[in-house]
């Protein structure tokens, strides 16, 4: 994965999570749902094995080095059935997770998790594969920042109140 996607993907979900500290209407009332702990627990849980699964196969020198994780990491990268569990599960997850959050933010997140799924096991090209991979996290993002209030609130903060 080259640097300058991380970087540009870091910098733009950097931005989207800046907003949410710096525009009051933000998370927006009318489409904002509270997430609950469970909710949460649940959708990070699909983060961290979206991110495991990211990792495995881009950055295997560094998270094999975590003790127990070669047979997970070569599962991964065989690309077959196993591989396609590792990554529909966490998939799914998240998806679970976010499942009170607006419908179209819902459908957004699920077409582009799906995008990741076949860009990922087509035998496609990678650049097209990256797009998919930015589309995806920059959409679960923009979830965050516009959408969900946080389990500790039960609902948005209205300005000037």
């Amino acid at each position: 994965m080259p640097v300058a996607f991380v970087a540009s993907l870091a910098a733009t979900v950097a931005a989207l999570l800046v907003l949410r500290r710096l525009v009051p209407g933000l998370p927006l009332r009318r489409a904002a749902a509270p997430l609950s702990v469970a909710e949460a627990i649940v959708a990070a849980m699909g983060v961290i094995g979206l991110a495991w699964h990211c990792g495995a196969m881009f950055y295997r020198p560094l998270v094999g080095g975590l003790p127990g994780t070669g047979v997970m990491i070569d599962q991964i990268n065989a690309m077959g059935v196993a591989s396609l569990i590792w990554y529909a599960v966490p998939a799914v997850l998240l998806l679970v997770g976010l499942r009170r959050q607006h419908a179209v933010a819902v459908v957004a997140m699920a077409v582009a998790l799906l995008a990741v799924g076949v860009t990922m096991y087509d035998d496609g090209p990678l650049p097209a594969h990256l797009a998919a991979i930015f589309a995806s996290v920059v959409v679960l993002a923009a979830v965050v920042s516009l959408l969900i209030v946080p389990p500790w609130r039960r609902r948005p903060v209205v300005s000037g109140k």
